[in-house]
């Protein structure tokens, strides 16, 4: 069945991490994504590594060379959205930025990625994920009191903050564009992404139900019941029990009296509480806890690794982790009812498809070979 974005055309500037992400979910969801990057040895049949690339065809091209630039121009034409992560100005050089696609294409959605934006101070500095999430105020409040921050290795800037929140600016330019006639620039930064996940934390200071001390609020792991902990096997449990109820099943599962003990909301007593619930939890293995709380409220879940969550019965039920080429990975998300998601296709070798991919955007047969013939193009595909 076509997932809920066929039809739409997509061009893909390649580049790593977000924008190959936001790329990934609109290929997952039906749309037709040509990915278009540089050159290498010639490809092979076996699957590309980087499981970011899934779900559309890889194009090997020289976009310094003036015919690959004239070439993506020409497909622009008949784009709906053209998707670059490139730092600013660079695809200006190469003459391809808003602008000039914008004069072929007035209804092109044109996306770009990048940490600090487009404009601002910052605009042309280097950086990576942890930077932007550091300049925004996320990864502030990321850590335990007393100890420093730490980086939740790069899902809050590369994916959450920038991937995420790309494809859906580009969705909602689309959207518009379908209104006005007109298309856009969509200028997704990963530091403005990531403040925007802070949103919940800003309401809470603002309403003073959370202080500038880290380790020390109520889903910071200030909280004993909102914590991890480790278990007699060295593995982790974690809990989130935070509504009266999921309290009260807690301490139940615990062996706990809730009449002998302080007040949830106690905030001087979280410390001891906290010691508490670690010395009962270090009592018994990862998988015994999680069976003694299993069909309770008490909102206890083990940590498993990224190779245990596959298995793991309710993933498995779901399909939440597909095997796609030999490889398991994450599936498409979200579901949709009557236009489901699906990974199309394994990541290619770079320039896999180079000739039957853009012939299936209309580019000749004549006219690949002498793109090819002038070093635009990459090698053929075996």
């Amino acid at each position: 069945m076509p997932g809920p974005l066929e039809g739409v055309k997509v061009v893909e500037l390649a580049g790593i991490g977000p924008s190959p992400y936001a790329c990934m979910l609109l290929a997952d969801a039906g749309a037709d994504v040509l990915r278009l990057e540089r050159a290498g040895p010639a490809p092979g049949d076996e699957p590309h590594w980087d499981l970011l690339n899934r779900s559309r065809p890889s194009v090997a091209i020289d976009l310094k060379h003036p015919d690959a630039v004239a070439l993506v121009l020409d497909l622009v034409e008949g784009a709906d959205v053209l998707i670059e992560g490139m730092r600013p100005g660079v695809a200006e050089r190469l003459g391809l930025g808003p602008d000039t696609c914008l004069m072929r294409n007035p209804r092109l959605v044109y996306g770009r990625m990048t940490g600090w934006g487009q404009d601002g101070p910052l605009a042309h500095a280097v950086g990576h994920d942890i930077d932007y999430i550091a300049l925004s105020g996320a990864l502030w409040a990321l850590g335990r009191e007393g100890d420093r921050p730490v980086p939740p290795i790069n899902l809050v800037g590369d994916f959450g903050g920038g991937g995420m929140l790309l494809a859906f600016g580009v969705l909602a330019a689309l959207l518009e564009a379908k209104v006005s006639g007109s298309g856009q620039v969509v200028d997704a930064a990963m530091t403005d992404g990531s403040a925007s996940l802070m949103t919940m934390t800003y309401s809470f200071l603002a309403a003073g139900l959370a202080e500038e001390r880290r380790g020390a609020n109520l889903l910071d792991t200030g909280a004993h019941f909102y914590e991890v902990y480790e278990t007699s096997d060295g593995r982790f449990v974690a809990v989130g029990a935070i509504e009266p109820r999921f309290y009260a099943a807690l301490l139940e599962g615990l062996g706990l009296d809730a009449a002998t003990l302080p007040p949830q909301m106690d905030r001087t007593q979280w410390p001891e509480m906290k010691r508490r619930f670690a010395e009962l939890f270090a009592a018994r293995t990862r998988d015994e806890w999680a069976v003694r709380f299993e069909g309770t409220e008490a909102c206890v879940a083990p940590v498993l690794s990224p190779l245990e969550a596959p298995s793991h019965p309710h993933n498995a039920a779901r399909g939440t982790f597909v095997e796609v080429a030999g490889v398991v990975q994450p599936g498409p998300a979200p579901r949709f009812s009557r236009t489901p998601s699906a990974v199309g296709s394994p990541p290619e070798q770079p320039g896999r498809s180079t000739d039957a991919a853009l012939g299936r955007w209309g580019v000749s047969a004549d006219r690949i070979t002498a793109l090819r013939a002038e070093g635009a193009l990459g090698s053929r595909t075996p």
